[in-house]
């Protein structure tokens, strides 16, 4: 069928939210339970309230989290306009002489 071009999946999982803020890192990573890989075009969104946590910490969360998984079509155009993005870096040039 056409539509099943366009369709998203969404599912649940448990996460893991490593956080933390230091004069040395400042930083927040999720990872999803299974190794599930996430690929061009996905979104996580991770539910709960805020973290704040105090300055000099690290600290680690056990969230859940809802993985909605691009449609090819999505996901193509995400890969595409990806390349194009990057396209973009080449064009930066860098002059060893100085600027008049």
């Amino acid at each position: 069928m056409a539509l099943a071009f366009l369709a998203k999946q969404s599912f649940e999982t448990p996460c893991t939210i490593t956080v933390e803020q230091s004069s040395e890192h400042f930083h927040a990573h999720v990872e999803l339970a299974d190794t599930i890989a996430i690929e061009p075009g996905d979104k996580v969104r991770v539910h709960g309230a805020p973290i704040q946590i105090p300055f000099g910490t690290r600290q680690v969360f056990e969230r859940r989290a809802t993985v909605t998984r691009a449609s090819p079509l999505m996901r193509a155009l995400t890969k595409a306009a990806a390349y194009f993005d990057l396209a973009e870096l080449y064009e930066v040039s860098f002059n060893a002489g100085r600027i008049k």
